[in-house]
């Protein structure tokens, strides 16, 4: 079976080869025979109910500083693929939300990993809070006082934004620390929406761990243990990748999940767990799959195109 791939990304020169996990969906679509191409989200138009990109046949190759060649962009209409793929990185902003609707307009006729509608319902640090008794003591709001009684009551907290990535404005508050009042300052006025207040959880020296699912199953999963002078474990924020095994409690928390992501139509979720609980449900751009497997993991790239081959067969 030979597909046509469009991929929706951000711009393909700026990314990292060594742990980019669009990269390594491209280099298997590839090597599988299907047809690349390549758009940035800014080269959406809906026009007249029918949605366009000026788009750029891709091929890729697994050398550093080389790594792609485009053709000439020419304006297409998107039902002319068989598969999008949704991969631009956060921020989760308007610009985000926007692309969605626009996607939705040719899924599931043509097939969109993830599924746009649910991306935009299902927010990394929002959806997660549909599962509490998996999650840490969490609350999302922006008000001081409901603020100010959770830190009461849980003591050392951690403030991140609803919307944030790759661990940029986490912060960890101790019980005593008068750096609260200037932080919440700070937060008001940067942040319009509330944000996450979860109770710390010391273990995240060990690590967090980055498991992913695919169509709701278990795949594979890396360990991210955080720089000893670093709160964040991100692999972007110096992140130390190893290999792990899930425990009984993460395996129960996939099995868990899984059923509402194939509800959703949510094929490549990633996961994050740290001692037992799980802290988001990553649908946006999930990342970790180039790390797994040369951890000596299984080449989830490959599962992923299965699934969506298969996908594609059905119809």
């Amino acid at each position: 079976m030979s597909l046509k791939i469009a991929v929706q990304m951000d711009p393909i020169q700026r990314i990292n080869i060594k742990g980019d996990s669009t990269f390594a969906l491209l280099l298997e679509a590839q090597k599988r025979g299907h047809q690349l191409a390549y758009y940035t989200p800014d080269r959406l138009a809906l026009l007249n109910g029918r949605l366009f990109a000026h788009v750029e046949s891709l091929s890729v190759r697994d050398t550093a500083g080389d790594h792609f060649t485009l053709d000439e962009p020419r304006r297409v209409e998107l039902t002319e693929f068989d598969v999008v793929l949704l991969r631009q990185d956060p921020p989760f902003d308007l610009a985000y939300v926007t692309t969605t609707h626009l996607l939705e307009r040719i899924h599931p006729e043509t097939l969109v990993v993830n599924d746009p509608a649910h991306v935009r319902n299902a927010p990394e640090k929002v959806f997660v809070t549909e599962f509490p008794d998996l999650m840490p003591p969490t609350l999302v709001s922006r008000d001081l006082s409901e603020i100010k009684a959770f830190r009461a009551e849980h003591g050392d907290i951690v403030m991140k934004p609803l919307y944030g990535k790759g661990g940029e404005a986490v912060f960890r508050l101790a019980r005593e620390d008068l750096n609260f009042g200037s932080l919440y300052d700070m937060f008001a006025t940067t942040f319009r929406e509330q944000w996450v207040v979860q109770k710390f959880l010391p273990n995240i020296k060990h690590g967090d761990k980055r498991i992913i699912l695919v169509d709701g199953e278990s795949a594979g999963a890396v360990n991210r243990v955080p720089a000893a002078d670093d709160l964040r474990s991100n692999m972007v924020r110096g992140g130390a990748p190893s290999a792990t095994e899930l425990t009984k409690r993460e395996a129960d928390i996939c099995k868990r999940i899984g059923p509402a992501l194939r509800e959703r139509g949510l094929l490549f979720v990633g996961i994050d767990v740290i001692d037992g609980y799980l802290t988001e449900i990553n649908v946006t751009s999930p990342t970790g799959i180039r790390a797994i497997k040369n951890l000596g993991g299984p080449d989830i790239a490959a599962l992923i195109w299965d699934k969506i081959e298969a996908k594609r067969k059905k119809r």
